[in-house]
């Protein structure tokens, strides 16, 4: 299909292509530990099944229902027996619950660290715009996706090592794009929550810690669902899109993306072939338009009187 938003590649999927094959050798996981938020059922769940295709030897999977974390489990063991795959019931916006989760997937009898974070829990928040919206509800919903990310990014710390830790977070196009007014307290959060986690990238930058912000794609979950997504804009992006995106993200081939706000849509191929210029640019990050001097500029040059 036409790109129906702007993109830098010609290409534009909605479905998930070769290059992005969990059967391919630079997309192993082989030996590698991921958890996963939101990893009972829609993205989060084909993200893992993703994983488990690539040969991850440890997968955990959060989320608030019990049953869609142990079906999700149930269909990761049909896939690949060898994975061990850990579950926990988890509010991400409750940071004891978050600690113990995390403590318990990586003690017992196979301690170790995590490799890979899949940040994918969130919530819709109240649909209405600054005019009409509850300030309350307004202000819970923002705290809410802030607070569970936080929460989830301290507890993924005292467990990774940083030079080989990669994390991906699935953001929002709403978080760079207004798309209509009911989706302010939304897209006040995801703005938000990608600084955050781009200041985790920016602490342990010099450790070589990897961090990505995805629009994963107009997908049909639940979220979606609640927000019109599909239905509204009258197209749809399968889920293995993202699932396998984020998959390609933590392999090497990545590695010049770093930092970057990206749509699962765009075609790695074509970016892949602008490697150097997008690496050593500030294209794909969220700044002012028009700003004289680039990312790496100032970072080497900035100097504060």
């Amino acid at each position: 299909m036409a790109a129906p938003f702007p993109s830098p590649t010609a290409k534009w999927h909605t479905t998930t292509y070769p290059t992005l094959s969990p059967a391919r050798p630079e997309l192993s996981a082989k030996g590698r530990t991921v958890l996963i938020t939101g990893g009972g059922t829609g993205i989060g769940a084909e993200t893992a099944r993703y994983f488990a295709q690539a040969g991850a030897s440890r997968i955990a999977l959060l989320g608030r229902r019990e049953q869609p974390l142990l079906d999700t489990k149930a269909s990761i063991e049909q896939i690949n027996g060898d994975v061990d795959v850990f579950v926990a019931p988890t509010d991400i916006t409750n940071k004891e619950q978050v600690d113990a989760a995390f403590d318990r997937f990586v003690g017992g009898d196979q301690p170790g660290k995590i490799d890979i974070l899949i940040s994918n829990a969130a919530i819709v928040g109240p649909l209405n715009p600054i005019s009409s919206v509850d300030a309350d509800q307004f202000l819970d919903a923002i705290n809410v996706i802030i607070k569970g990310s936080l929460y989830v990014a301290q507890a993924f710390l005292r467990h990774a090592v940083p030079q080989d830790a990669v994390i991906v977070e699935t953001n929002s196009s709403a978080a760079h794009l207004n798309f209509a007014p009911a989706f302010v307290s939304y897209s006040v959060a995801k703005l938000a929550v990608y600084r955050l986690w781009d200041s985790l990238g920016f602490e342990f930058e010099k450790a070589g810690m990897r961090v990505y912000h995805v629009q994963p794609g107009v997908v049909n979950t639940d979220m979606n669902k609640e927000a019109g997504g599909v239905k509204a804009v009258g197209f749809e992006d399968h889920v293995s899109l993202p699932a396998s995106f984020n998959l390609w993200l933590t392999s090497p081939e990545a590695k010049f993306l770093k930092g970057k706000f990206l749509w699962a849509n765009w075609d790695v191929d074509e970016l892949k072939i602008r490697a150097k210029e997008i690496e050593e640019g500030s294209e794909f990050n969220i700044q002012v338009v028009g700003w004289p001097f680039g990312e790496k500029n100032w970072k080497s040059g900035w100097q504060v009187s």
